[in-house]
């Protein structure tokens, strides 16, 4: 068994979409990124390559790759789940916290996890999104910049 920890955070800027758990989501403001800036997958991406101790997505999906400009995060997440099967690595869970001031994630919550449980072939039940605020502190607080953590662990097969 291996567990991984991923991180990310982008700033967010107007008139760009809001994509999140691989679903655009209503909102004013999205996610500035060289792909579509999408923290949660990002993060969960990390995480998955941190427990097959490999690089992290920067070193895959480099931002002076202009090919990958304006990326889905799907295809990111696919890509670095494929790595954990060539591995022979199961996924078993994630488990993900977003921080962000707004939009509130969890009316989105469920069709995150249906889509991200899809893209990694697991059950529905063994991927978890809860979100938090920043209280008000920092870029996140202020509405700036959205955040996401996540854990994943993998088994041999």
């Amino acid at each position: 068994m291996k567990i991984g920890i991923g991180y990310d955070i982008h700033r967010l800027e107007e008139g760009r979409r809001l994509v999140l758990g691989g679903i655009e989501i209503p909102y004013a403001k999205g996610l500035l990124g060289h792909s579509d800036g999408d923290v949660i997958l990002h993060s969960i991406a990390d995480a998955i390559l941190g427990a097959l101790g490999d690089s992290d997505i920067g070193h895959h999906f480099p931002n002076t790759d202009p090919s990958l400009k304006g990326m889905s995060s799907i295809i990111m997440l696919k890509k670095v789940r494929d790595l954990a099967q060539a591995a022979n690595m199961r996924i078993v869970n994630v488990d993900c916290a977003v921080i962000a001031e707004e939009p509130k994630i969890f009316p989105f919550r469920e069709r995150m996890i249906e889509v991200i449980s899809g893209a990694l072939r697991m059950n529905f039940k063994d991927v978890n999104i809860k979100a938090t605020t920043n209280e008000g502190v920092g870029a996140i607080g202020e509405g700036d910049a959205m955040a996401s953590y996540a854990v994943v662990l993998l088994e041999g097969r």
